[in-house]
């Protein structure tokens, strides 16, 4: 290796920018290199990076506004103050090179960056680019995403394909072999909502697995249900005879996705990430108030490569879904060619490429 760097990474705000951005950051600490997090303050980024031993800046920043109101020149002068207070924390020990993992709180650090002559590389999660990504494009050295077909709606010279970057448990776990299923043996599901806008999934979903297994269909369930209560999940289950494990949270989803055949999920830019590097294909439900419809763009990404299929949220009925069981069951082998398609699409060492990136535009 060659120089060690002092590297920011700006990636508060949501799990979504957090999690990929400690991993990333993780892997450089590993290498070598001196890393700071910037995080937003927000409550979630507590338990993320209780683990962190480095050091970590936090800037209180707020989520962009569009329009003429008085919530929207409130966040600019919010954002305003985030690109001074980042540019006091940076002048005199400045980082060689920042990465901005997107949202609202890349933006302080990021524009302080810049105004220092430090250059900054943005790695870009899902499909659409967030607005936090375009704002910050034009003068950033690099653009890492997630997805190859995010260039179409990205003006920039140099946009690399790394992939989204995983926890190091799930790189390690997803090379092992995946339980093969007989098509005897019941079909192994897992749901996941997701911790916004789960309940519908939480509702519909458990009635349309019992409706599924009283036409016949053997099934065994992994469901995910977030914070709701889970009894009234178990119950349903109970009544129509499937065995089902209900969770509130999983601390280690890779051993739930090796044994999986079908997920039943968001579409989210991580949740995409994980089931390709682990061949999981699934019914993607995206979630419908996402910021651009992001979700959406992201299962349809998937459904192209026929990596999964896709039902808007509004379609999703307790009776479709029991259909679609019912028929998937009967398939093994469209679950096969799924499943081979969604492990196409896996790149399980993006931390390492964005790793790589960041040394190459330091100097390293």
């Amino acid at each position: 290796m060659g120089k060690k760097l002092r590297i920011g990474v700006a990636c508060g705000g949501t799990g979504g920018h957090i999690f990929p951005g400690l991993a990333t950051a993780n892997e450089l600490v590993a290498r070598g290199h001196e890393v700071t997090l910037w995080m937003a303050g927000k409550d979630i980024e507590n338990d993320a990076v209780k683990a962190w031993k480095g050091e970590i800046i936090t800037i209180p920043s707020e989520g962009f506004q569009f329009g003429l109101s008085p919530r929207s020149v409130k966040t600019v002068f919010k954002l305003f103050k985030a690109y001074r207070l980042s540019l006091s924390k940076m002048r005199g020990r400045a980082p060689d090179v920042m990465l901005a993992m997107g949202s609202y709180a890349s933006f302080g650090p990021v524009k302080a960056a810049a105004k220092l002559g430090v250059p900054y590389v943005l790695h870009e999660a899902n499909l659409l680019p967030g607005r936090a990504v375009s704002l910050l494009a034009r003068d950033a050295d690099t653009i890492a995403v997630s997805f190859e077909k995010t260039g179409y709606y990205l003006k920039h010279h140099n946009i690399v394909l790394t992939g989204m970057p995983l926890r190091k448990d799930i790189q390690l776990a997803c090379d092992a072999p995946r339980g093969e299923r007989a098509e005897t043996d019941p079909l192994r599901i897992m749901v996941m909502g997701g911790s916004r806008g789960a309940r519908v999934l939480n509702e519909v979903i458990p009635r349309a697995l019992a409706m599924a297994a009283e036409k016949g269909v053997a099934l065994e369930v992994e469901h995910i249900a977030g914070l709701q209560e889970t009894e009234a999940i178990e119950a349903l289950y109970a009544k129509a005879g499937a065995k089902a494990n209900v969770h509130h949270f999983v601390q280690r989803m890779e051993e739930i996705y090796l044994k999986t055949d079908l997920a039943i999920c968001r579409s989210g830019a991580a949740t995409c990430a994980e089931l390709a590097v682990f061949g999981v294909p699934a019914l993607l439900v995206p979630y419908p108030h996402a910021v651009r419809d992001h979700q959406m763009s992201n299962a349809r990404i998937m459904q192209d490569s026929g990596a999964a299929d896709v039902v808007a949220q509004e379609d999703l009925t307790a009776t479709w879904l029991r259909d679609y069981l019912v028929s998937v069951s009967e398939k093994p082998a469209r679950l096969e060619r799924m499943a081979a398609a969604m492990k196409k699409r896996g790149q399980s060492n993006a931390a390492d490429q964005l790793a790589d990136l960041l040394e190459k535009v330091g100097g390293a």
